[in-house]
């Protein structure tokens, strides 16, 4: 028999979760026919990491076009916005279950002071936004030799 260490913060973690797939899935089922394609809000999934010399932004957008894409800084804040649009091709009718949710998204961030706000770059491949955040030279760590006398 395996034992497997509590961790209470985890339960609270998969319930927050929950909550939140059930007021999304809540928000979806008010609206009805063509609006509910058109105009549903849902929120990419992101990752955040630092590097010695950035911090990364990478965000999951599939079947979005660069075109409707858009990425501000102001004021410390990045914020990312888009449309994910549904494929008119295909009659509504024909579907036997659409889960995914299309329409417009906005996702901000709060930028620590460190980044360089002049040199930020974004990269768009395969549905994957990569926003390259490169820090100040300032804000980089310096090693300091000590020297033994």
């Amino acid at each position: 028999m395996t034992l497997a260490r509590w961790d209470p913060f985890r339960d609270l973690v998969a319930l927050q979760d929950r909550m939140n797939r059930l007021f999304d899935e809540s928000v979806r089922n008010v609206r009805t026919g063509d609006e509910a394609l058109s105009s549903a809000t849902w929120s990419p999934a992101v990752d955040i990491y630092e590097t010695a010399n950035e911090v990364v932004v990478k965000a999951e957008l599939p079947e979005v076009n660069q075109s409707d894409i858009d990425i501000q800084v102001e004021n410390n804040t990045l914020t990312l916005r888009g449309e994910r649009k549904f494929d008119k091709e295909t009659k509504q009718e024909n579907f036997h279950r659409i889960e995914r949710a299309y329409g417009v998204f906005s996702r901000s961030f709060t930028l620590p002071s460190t980044v360089d706000q002049e040199r930020i770059k974004a990269d768009y491949k395969d549905g994957i936004l990569r926003i390259s955040l490169p820090k100040r030279e300032a804000s980089k760590p310096k090693q300091i030799k000590v020297a033994i006398s």
